[in-house]
């Protein structure tokens, strides 16, 4: 049975060691893709010289990783003297404490910071909105869009950003009391979502562009396509390549911290300033399905090394996937109520295997493990989420697993009786020399030396049959001597 356990929780763990792989290697990929990429016009990747212009990414989920590059490239460009930043917007949105930091940092930055939404097809949804209005001068390529930033609630974790399509157009000021009179929770909602009118409020009023789209973009979470954008004063420039962008740039007059400044990109070599390892690292630990499965992978990692003390490299890489799946919740909007139902979903699979109760821990195990997995994140917060497909997979694996031990348990249970008093009852066994006038002897059984008695003579090297058990004496017969009747005798030796 322990060898079972033992090779249930290596298979589950290779599982889940292949799935959290998986994820990482897609992610590699596309990032090679995307380097791979060509942007027309004068972009010189990889050169340093003072009056560059620097171009940064966003894209997928906004989370911490994204904020440490934004901050990273903000602080490279104030140190080269970058004629200004592009930053390539394409993001379904994101968390909100990440949002606000990216936007401080570009509020704050001494170089001026043009937000494209780019390339054509992108988006600048939800918290991509907020940081386009952030930037000095915001441009879109054609058939891209933005909006859609009514923040969503995120158990555990604040608020994140995200579209809600069930605010009402008339959920605004006039809708408070109403909302007030629902309940707590009703009440917080509404305290969210002003809040965030009045934080994109400002930020349009800051920039001078449209502030009731802003508006309407929280309150209803509504959307615009370039075009629209730009003649409602959305965004001020509409480009299909970068060239096109740093031409139509040229010459405008943007404010920053210190004053007004003029912008001079034409013709200016581009620097793309490529992510670093700690941001890979970051955007690999933070992403919501490689936390969860770090979490796992530490959990049934330790639990292995519990069921096979010595093995070490279990116990080894468990921990490290535990503190490194600790690290990345402590950053991302985290149910921790979903995180305690994971532990004691895989700790009731374990209990499972050590005490066997046909399917009870089991079945609680896996119905928590699952539950936990469904709540531990939000997945209203775009690019935050872990996918159900996931979910369902470490859910049957789980079952299968512990199906197998109900079932190795079950058979064990039907299995005929190996050992003990019933195993010895009509045993054969060899007599070791004559028994003496007392009818006392010994025999071999089962590989065993017994203390043995018979009522008949015995010879050595004779057959004979064990017909009952007095103490730890056994009462022998002759083989083809028909069984007398056991009545146990007090004493006994062995």
């Amino acid at each position: 049975m322990n060898g079972y356990v033992r090779a249930s929780l290596l298979i589950l763990g290779l599982l889940l060691l292949g799935s959290l792989l998986a994820p990482a290697m897609s992610a590699r990929q596309a990032s090679a893709a995307d380097a791979g990429d060509e942007v027309a016009g004068t972009e010189a990747a990889g050169t340093e010289a003072a009056g560059a212009v620097l171009l940064l990414e966003i894209k997928g989920g906004i989370g911490p990783a994204t904020r440490d590059y934004l901050r990273r490239g903000l602080k490279q460009a104030a140190e080269q003297s970058a004629a200004a930043v592009v930053l390539r917007i394409d993001t379904p949105g994101g968390l909100d404490a990440a949002t606000r930091d990216i936007n401080q940092a570009i509020l704050a930055s001494e170089v001026p910071v043009i937000g494209w939404v780019a390339p054509e097809g992108a988006r600048a949804a939800s918290a991509g909105t907020y940081i386009l209005y952030a930037c000095h001068l915001a441009a879109m390529a054609p058939a891209t869009s933005l909006g859609a930033a009514t923040p969503v609630s995120i158990g555990g974790g604040g608020p994140g950003i995200a579209p809600d399509p069930g605010q009402s157009p008339e959920d605004g000021d006039d809708g408070a009391d109403e909302g007030a009179g629902a309940g707590d929770d009703s009440a917080m909602t509404h305290k969210v979502v002003n809040d965030a009118v009045a934080y994109l409020r400002s930020l349009a009023e800051l920039r001078g562009r449209d502030v009731a789209f802003a508006e309407a973009a929280v309150r209803e979470a509504a959307t615009l396509s370039a075009g629209q954008a730009h003649k409602r004063g959305v965004i001020e420039i509409i480009a299909a390549d970068l060239p096109r962008l740093l031409a139509e740039a040229d010459g405008r007059s943007v404010r920053l911290r210190d004053g007004e400044a003029v912008l001079g990109t034409r013709d200016r070599p581009v620097v793309t300033v490529e992510p670093g390892w700690r941001f890979r690292l970051l955007s690999v630990l933070t992403e919501p399905s490689v936390a969860y499965l770090l979490l796992l992978i530490g959990l049934y990692g330790l639990i292995f090394e519990g069921y096979s003390p010595g093995a070490i490299v279990p116990g080894v890489v468990g921990a490290i996937c535990l503190l490194l799946a600790l690290y990345a919740l402590q950053v991302l909007p985290v149910n921790y109520a979903g995180v305690a139902l994971i532990v004691l979903g895989v700790v009731l699979i374990a209990v499972e295997f050590a005490m066997p109760s046909f399917g009870a821990l089991g079945i609680g195990g896996v119905v928590a493990l699952i539950a936990g997995s469904l709540i531990m994140f939000d997945t209203q917060v775009p690019g935050f989420g872990v996918s159900g497909q996931l979910i369902l997979g470490i859910g049957m694996a789980s079952a299968l697993t512990f199906a197998g031990a109900v079932w190795l348990a079950a058979r064990a249970r039907a299995r005929p009786v190996t050992t003990g008093v019933e195993e010895l009852l009509g045993a054969s066994a060899l007599a070791l020399a004559d028994f003496d006038a007392d009818g006392r002897g010994t025999v071999r059984v089962h590989g065993e030396v017994w203390q043995a008695r018979a009522a008949v003579p015995v010879e050595r090297g004779e057959p004979v049959r064990v017909q009952a058990l007095d103490g730890l004496v056994l009462r022998v017969a002759p083989v083809g001597e028909r069984p007398q009747p056991a009545h146990a005798q007090p004493g006994g030796e062995r």
